[in-house]
């Protein structure tokens, strides 16, 4: 089992910057990408940035050019950079962590709150 505990949500005015972490602990050799995503109410679940254990990043196309993925090997966690957020930003974001099947685990999910 792989446990992942998010930190960093919270409110924040349009315009501003917010940064997430996932911290991993557990079987993380299992783990060979961890990423970002984040459910709205009413919408489906959506991809927000990932990255591999090699470096390589992947980010949806809302928030290219704002969001930067980065990761920390040493202390096994992964951050979010959130920077020029919008109203539509809002939603419960979901860290994951993934090594194929059937390993795929989530996060409890933190709240990011965008007030225009």
């Amino acid at each position: 089992q792989v446990q992942l505990v998010e930190s960093g949500g919270g409110l924040v005015q349009a315009g501003g910057s917010l940064r997430l972490s996932c911290a991993a602990s557990g079987s993380i050799f299992r783990i060979n990408a961890m990423g970002w995503y984040r459910q709205a109410p009413g919408k489906q679940r959506e991809l927000v940035a990932a990255i591999t254990s090699g470096g390589s990043t992947n980010y949806g196309d809302s928030v290219k050019g704002r969001f930067t993925i980065s990761g920390d090997t040493a202390k096994n966690t992964v951050y979010l950079q959130m920077n020029a957020l919008k109203p539509e930003d809002t939603a419960v974001y979901y860290c994951n962590a993934a090594g194929g099947w059937p390993y795929n685990y989530w996060g409890q999910g933190t709240q990011v709150t965008v007030s225009s």
